[in-house]
Parts: structure tokens; sequence; C-alpha cells
């Protein structure tokens, strides 16, 4: 073999060195921030009557917003595994709530973005496999992960203790009490969050920030500005038993849109705002918080458009459009148009080949997703999908999704409704029986969807939660 001039040589070895530790054009930092339960329709910026959330609305301004890229499930857990291992519930480990678990083969987002140089952060409600499982997030992928592994864990905002790569750590003056304690934990999480953009942003980074607010047990410190704007406030007497929770509800979403805002500005003042891609979303659809008589989908109305009184069909839970359909809205300033909205159709397993697709690595073979880089690039040539698929076992229900065809089974039911989206957004008229044909695709696709269900293992159940005592 012919050596190399030394000039040669050097010139390879310092390509080589920025690669591993530099960062190149090719290579974006990706932020993906995640809302749990952020409805469709729960920002000012969509009209809400309620919710000032100028950070999320500015967002949007700056970027662009997804009018139909759905989740990846109706519920925590198997959207967070769809999402993370570009799979849809059909194949993926995670298909349910309920102790569903990531297996060791299992490819995520973070795993294929550190093989490529990438710096892998999470902060933020994992749901994909507790403590003492195959499921961890440090072996999937991320070098660090901090916040709860257990999604039930993640329901009060006052634990006793949050999780650090399976290392369970302490929080100061929680005793396990949902709503009370000295320790906020979502401010610990967030703060970590933050640490780590500062700390890696000299190199590539993914930061995956799946924040259980507005989700869980509502409480928070008393001094929040979010807080003292709202805790005085009085809206429908039929709601007094919750109208603290409400309006704690509203406080976390607007003490979620200031630090939406400060991470943007944080961005710009480390100088790398033009180099980093960043995705704001909801998990799944909104869910009818706080019903009444006079408000039977929820005092907020998180899938009822409030401009114009039309409102999607269901809430969390359910396959209907109102479980499925998220905020999804993505902002890269100078790359993604500003102000620009798109009506692409798409779901959580075509972020992973989003991802691989912007940085240019391999999709993994496994992915069910199609990439929608040349839709934020504003490029023609995006490919569509035959069908979008969603199943859950435990509750017996699934989806499928051709084009502006809708087929729901619902839970109990044998057999599938089918809609109508571009005439009947709110799926109220069952066309099945006059249309046998889009049927007959629905059931081939719907089998051809379905493999059978595989999933990770507990290797030492005294790790995991045990309620909220220390083992």
């Amino acid at each position: 073999m012919r050596k190399l001039k030394t000039p040669v040589l050097l010139i390879l070895m310092l390509g080589l060195s920025v690669a591993a530790f530099g960062k190149t054009a090719s290579q974006p930092n990706i932020i993906y921030i995640m809302l749990d339960e952020w409805g469709y329709y729960e920002s000012s910026g969509m009209g809400h009557p309620i919710f000032d959330t100028p950070n999320i609305d500015r967002f949007a301004d700056e970027g662009m917003r997804f009018t139909q890229l759905m989740a990846g499930a109706s519920v925590c857990a198997p959207t967070r595994g769809s999402l993370m291992t570009g799979q849809h519930t059909g194949h993926c480990s995670i298909r349910s709530n309920g102790g569903y678990i990531l297996r060791p083969e299992d490819i995520t987002i973070a795993k294929i973005l550190q093989d490529a140089g990438y710096a892998t952060g999470g902060f933020g409600k994992w749901g994909c496999g507790d403590v003492g499982t195959t499921g961890v997030p440090e072996k999937h992928g991320f070098d660090v992960f901090y916040g709860y592994y257990n999604q039930k864990h993640a329901h009060t905002f006052y634990p006793r203790y949050l999780i650090r790569n399976s290392e369970k750590i302490p929080l100061k003056g929680n005793t396990g009490d949902y709503h009370s304690g000295e320790t906020f934990s979502h401010e610990l999480i967030y703060q970590e969050s933050l640490k780590f953009i500062r700390e890696n942003k000299d190199r590539p980074f993914f930061a995956y920030l799946p924040f259980t607010p507005p989700h869980g047990h509502w409480m928070m410190p008393q001094d929040d500005p979010a807080w003292i704007k709202y805790k005085d406030k009085k809206w429908d007497a039929g709601m007094a038993k919750k109208d603290t929770d409400a309006r704690m509800y509203a406080a976390m979403m607007e003490m979620i849109d200031r630090e939406i805002g400060e991470i943007l500005n944080l961005l710009r003042e480390l100088e790398i705002d033009d180099n980093t891609i960043v995705f704001l979303c909801g998990d799944n659809g909104g869910a009818y918080y706080f019903p009444t008589e006079k408000y039977p989908h929820g005092f907020f109305a998180p899938n009822k458009d409030p401009r114009t009184g039309v409102e999607f069909r269901g809430n969390k839970g359910e396959f209907y459009e109102g479980g499925l359909r998220i905020p999804f809205l993505a902002r890269w300033p100078g790359k993604i148009k500003a102000g620009s909205t798109s009506d692409h159709l798409g779901y959580f397993p075509d972020v992973m080949p989003t991802l691989a697709d912007l940085v240019g690595i391999p999709t993994p073979e496994r992915s069910d997703g199609i990439s929608f880089l040349p839709t934020l690039l504003g490029k023609k040539g995006q490919q569509d999908h035959r069908y979008l698929y969603w199943e859950d076992p435990r509750k017996k229900m699934s989806a499928v999704r051709i084009n502006e065809w809708k087929a729901v089974k619902p839970k109990g039911a044998d057999q599938y409704e089918l809609y109508n989206l571009n005439d009947d957004i709110q799926e109220h008229n069952n066309l099945s029986e006059k249309h046998p044909e889009i049927m007959e695709k629905v059931m081939r696709y719907a089998e051809e969807a379905h493999a059978p269900f595989l999933s990770g293992e507990v290797l030492d159940a005294s790790l995991g939660f045990q309620g909220y005592e220390f083992d």
C-alpha cells in the first residue's frame, strides 16, 4: 500500500478530529421537546381563550406548523416507544401502557445519533423501561438520562427521587405526597437540560426533552410567576371542586411556555441558533380534564377549535382524531421557512428517518417511517405513506389511515368504522358499508402491519419503581 505523504495524512487526521469532536454543516444540533398531553388547540396562537403562550406562538412564527403529523399512539408509553424506535405500534416492543419494555435489540434515535458522534441527553419522562429492565435509556443510546423512567412515577412533581442513568437521586424534603414537598422535580429536570445544552455547545448534540407538564397531579411552587397569575382566577361554578387543579394546569402551560422561550434565548446566547433544529410537539391527544355539564369535553377543550367550534372526536386513549392529532412544530432559522404551514400526513415513526436523513446516516431497516426532511426544507419530491397504522392490544383497538380515509376499530368493537376526514373531520359519518373497496384495503393493511408481540424483560424487579419508598 502506498504511504500517504505527511501533509495529506495530517489533513485526514484533522478531518477525523472535526468529525469526532467538532461540528460540521451536516451535523446540526437537534432538540426535541415533547409536552405531556399538550392539546392541539392549547396555545394562544391557535386561538385559545385562556392560555397566553407568546413563546410557543413565536416558535410557530419562526418555523413550520404541521396540521396532521400524528402521535405514535394515544397514550404515554407506546407513543414514546414509537417515537424512539421509528416503528408503528404493530411492530414496536411497546404497544400499550402497563409494563411494556424495549428489547435489547431495539434501535433508538438516540443510538443512531450517538453512533454518529452526537452527545445524547434525555431529560423528563422515559416510559420505555424501568430501572432493572432491558429498556433503560442508557442502554439505548443515551449518554445521560435524568428524570422518570416509570410513567407512574412521573404522575407527581414532588417525588421522593429522580433517576439518573438508573441511579435514584433523593430529592430534599419530598415525602411521597403527590401534591406537596420541598423540591419541584420539573425545575431540576429543566435546569439539567439547559446544562446539557451549554456543556455540548461545541459539538453536535441531541437533547430529548420529554417534559411532564402539563400532565400529572398538578402542583407547583407558590412563587412561580405563572401560578401567581392564576391562583386567584375564578372560572366556572360547576367546576368548584377542581378549580385549583384547573388553575394549576393553566399555570403549568404558561410556565412551560416561558421555559421554551428561555431555551430559544439560550441558543442565541451560545451562538448556535442557526445550527440547531428544534421540534416541539405533544405526546398524544389532549385529555378531557375538568369536565362539567357545561364543558363535557373538558374545561380547556383541548380538541375544540375555539374559532369555529369544530371538535375532534374523542381524546387521549382513543384512536379517533382527538386521541392522535397533536400540535407539531419545527424551527431551524435559515433552513425552515418562517411562518410556514404543512398538511403533510405523517406520524412519530417518521421522526427517526427524518433525523437520520438530516445527519446523513442510514435509517435502521426496522423503521416504519418516511423522512419528512424534504417538507421541512421546502423541497419537492416528498414521499407519502401507503398507510399509517396504530394498535393497542390491551384495549383491543386499532386504526388505519389511507390518505383522507380513516378506519377505526374502537375498544370493544368487532368491526372497523370508516370516515373521510376531508369531509368529516369530526368522524360522525361511518361510511364502511358504502365503500367496500376501501374496507378491503383497510383489512389487508391491518393484517400486513401487525406482527407478533415481543416485549423486553425485567432483569431485577427489586430495582424498579416501588411506590415512593426507596428500595
